[in-house]
């Protein structure tokens, strides 16, 4: 016969059950104890002048930590995959304590124009924890709070910084208000595109501003800057363009400097032509006559990461969307690309081409790993 809860020991399942709490607060416990071994290596670096991150160390520990779970009898991904939490859950403290013990705001003051917006407030934020006096000009700020205005008019143009953090086309505004304002502030955009800012920008540069263009490579819900890039445009004023870069030097976010021709032909593949591509994979599934059949209950690996690169495309502003694609001198070459590629890949199967549709993956693959890779 089968066992029931008639059949259960609830005594022994209370004692076991008392057991698996108390290992529950060892857990946590042991993780507290860890995180605060961290946070004083952490310490000990930055007085040191130490780069925050080992990726070496990092390996190591994984490593062992697989090893140590495989001889336990633990599933070793599982163990792994806890241990590189902990690690970011340590990163993104130890950056935060570097910035803040690092700041440079000294009570400089900072008006982020579009400050009400997603990566606005993430500006505000940045420059909030390190010291910074921040001020936002935007008509969706709040307006009894201090510190925020409706517009540049009544914010003023009195600040050590001013970040440009709205829309492409409001932005191009803004910097030419700038122009005739002549602030006395270190000025940058962080537009996902330059083109459209182009003669703004060589406007702003040409009267003597100190102008720069930032193009942060992550999205507004972003905590711990490892592994992400900040781009640096350079439009005519050099010492600007050190100035936004110190902005970032107490974090772990890789600075790269590029013009502006090379930062939108980049962003043409690097935005646009990953954007598409998800676009178009969820409009082509739209209209396939298997989806009411429950393709999404008889998906594939493959299947499943491309619909969810497509959900969190699909999930971000389509007026944004639309202005990456649009806007970018380059953007156009990037789709007319795509649509190339696609129809040689579908005459390769609708003519029986084996061998191209073969090349087809080969040089692809060639360019990931070699090019790449």
């Amino acid at each position: 016969m089968h066992g029931n809860d008639n059949d259960i020991d609830f005594a022994e399942l209370r004692a076991l059950r008392e057991r698996l709490d108390g290992v529950d607060r060892a857990l946590v416990e042991t993780i507290a104890e860890r995180q605060k071994l961290v946070a004083d290596i952490g310490a000990l670096k930055s007085a040191r002048g130490h780069q925050t991150r080992d990726f070496r160390r990092e390996r190591a520990v994984l490593e062992r930590v697989s090893a140590t779970a495989e001889a336990a009898g633990l599933d070793a991904a599982l163990a792994t995959d806890v241990l590189a939490l902990l690690i970011r859950a340590s990163l993104q403290h130890q950056e935060k304590a570097r910035v803040r013990a690092e700041g440079t705001g000294g009570g400089q003051s900072v008006l982020i124009v579009g400050g009400a917006g997603r990566m606005g407030r993430w500006f505000r934020e940045f420059f909030h924890s390190q010291g910074f006096q921040t001020a936002v000009a935007d008509p969706a700020a709040e307006p009894e709070a201090p510190g925020n205005y409706p517009d540049l008019a009544s914010a003023g143009v009195d600040y050590d910084i001013i970040v440009v953090a709205t829309t492409l086309a409001r932005s191009a505004d803004v910097l030419d208000a700038l122009v005739e304002l002549a602030p006395r502030a270190l000025i940058f955009d962080v537009g996902s595109l330059k083109s459209p800012l182009r003669e703004p920008l060589e406007r702003l540069a040409q009267a003597g501003l100190r102008v720069t263009s930032v193009h942060p490579m992550f999205g507004p819900d972003t905590q711990l800057l490892a592994g992400k890039h900040v781009i640096f445009v350079d439009v005519g004023h050099a010492e600007a363009t050190a100035a936004a870069r110190d902005l970032f030097a107490s974090t772990m976010a890789s600075c790269v400097d590029m013009d502006l021709d090379q930062h939108d032909r980049v962003i043409a593949d690097v935005l646009g032509l990953s954007h598409a591509t998800g676009i178009a994979f969820a409009d082509a599934l739209a209209s396939s006559a298997s989806v009411p059949h429950g393709v999404t209950q008889m998906t594939s690996p493959t299947f499943d990461a491309q619909l969810e690169t497509a959900s969190k495309v699909l999930h971000e502003s389509p007026e944004l969307y639309y202005e990456i694609q649009k806007l970018n001198d380059y953007g156009l070459d990037a789709l007319e690309r795509l649509a190339t590629s696609v129809t040689r890949l579908r005459d390769a199967v609708r003519d029986g081409k084996h061998d191209t549709f073969i090349d087809i993956m080969r040089d692809g693959r060639r360019f990931i790993d070699e090019d790449i890779g």
